[in-house]
């Protein structure tokens, strides 16, 4: 009689804690994503966005989402975010990245940083012109997720938790490549650095170090022949609150005998683009070593050394390098550490650390 009893109320307790309440029906939420405008670089006021799908929060949900999702790969080993680390201001730290089939890709990635100001396409050579295409198109690079965008619609058609998420974001559970180009596009424009020290000065919520305010004075001023006035002459390709001029040019690192990567002539088959790639911002660059769109260049200074005296002359080499051709802009060891110095001043270490960029 007690072990009848006793079996009752395990079995009246066990389809007690078993029972759980339905899950809810997903549904279309177009709840606006408000961009932080106190969070933008300082010096811009607002950012141009796409019209056709404005932000939403799901739709950038789903970006981060996707973002992390090695499922997008061939083998499901590799996700944007495994070239692409937060720590490592979006960038790699390696030269090069690898591919799920263990070779290297033969450019450095870039950081991903204030895209949204970004105005001429995208990648090393601008062979996209949005960045939905851009989001896509490592996942069918055979030197990267080597899948194809069929393949990848197929893997996230068979979760369900996609499903959900798709219908969140665009209101049906159709999963499309464009669909998920968006969403990660989304999320990458939500990516926004603009809370470094030499914003916090800007602002008036910080003051430069004596060393700090005379690295900036040489990145900021224009070259002087008779030498008098010491220049880095930087700010002419990395100017403006991004800290880049957003144009493809040709920075000297090597002679037409040398070129190795022909750059945005790959893309727009025009000679006078021979070796020419897009100026990088240089937010963050502390902390996205190695440099150059083939990773030479493993610390600042060397960086800072080149444009000091390294420049080659090339038939494509920039007009606003001129003066650091040879005999080059003759900069000091105390320079080069004062810009050194100064371009530290440009870590966000917020946006290192933002959760909203971190993996769902």
């Amino acid at each position: 009689m007690k072990l009848a009893i006793a079996l009752t109320v395990a079995c009246v307790v066990t389809a007690c804690t078993n029972t759980s309440a339905p899950v809810p029906t997903p549904e279309y939420d177009p709840t606006p994503y408000t961009l932080d405008a106190s969070s933008f670089p300082y010096g811009f006021q607002s950012m141009p966005l796409p019209t056709d799908y404005p932000l939403t929060q799901q739709r950038v949900e789903l970006g981060r989402m996707l973002f992390y999702e090695r499922a997008l790969s061939r083998d499901g080993s590799q996700s944007c975010a495994s070239c692409h680390v937060q720590a490592d201001g979006l960038s790699d730290s390696r030269k090069y990245s690898v591919g799920i089939r263990g070779l290297a890709g033969t450019r450095q990635a870039m950081s991903l940083a204030n895209l949204g100001w970004h105005r001429r396409g995208f990648f090393w050579d601008g062979r996209t012109a949005t960045l939905r295409d851009q989001a896509l198109m490592p996942i069918e690079d055979t030197l990267e997720m080597d899948n194809t965008l069929d393949n990848a619609v197929r893997t996230l058609t068979a979760l369900q938790r996609y499903r959900d998420q798709f219908i969140r974001a665009f209101g049906t559970d159709s999963i499309t490549a464009e669909r998920v180009g968006i969403a990660m596009e989304q999320f990458m424009l939500t990516m926004i650095s603009g809370n470094s020290k030499w914003d916090k000065v800007q602002r008036g919520e910080a003051t430069f170090t004596a060393q700090e305010k005379r690295g900036q004075d040489l990145f900021f001023s224009e070259f002087d022949p008779s030498g008098k006035v010491k220049s880095g002459e930087c700010f002419h390709c990395h100017g403006g609150p991004n800290f880049t001029n957003d144009r493809f040019m040709n920075n000297g690192l090597d002679d037409d005998a040398s070129f190795m990567d022909i750059g945005r002539e790959r893309v727009t088959l025009n000679p006078n683009d021979r070796a020419k790639f897009k100026v990088p911002t240089l937010r963050n660059i502390a902390v996205t070593a190695p440099y150059m769109h083939d990773g030479r260049f493993t610390k600042l200074e060397d960086v800072v050394q080149h444009y000091s005296s390294g420049v080659k002359q090339s038939s494509t080499v920039d007009i606003l390098l001129q003066f650091s051709l040879k005999p080059g802009l003759g900069l000091s060891e105390s320079d080069i550490a004062d810009l050194v110095t100064f371009l530290n001043t440009l870590t966000d270490e917020t946006y290192l650390t933002n959760p909203k960029y971190a993996k769902p």
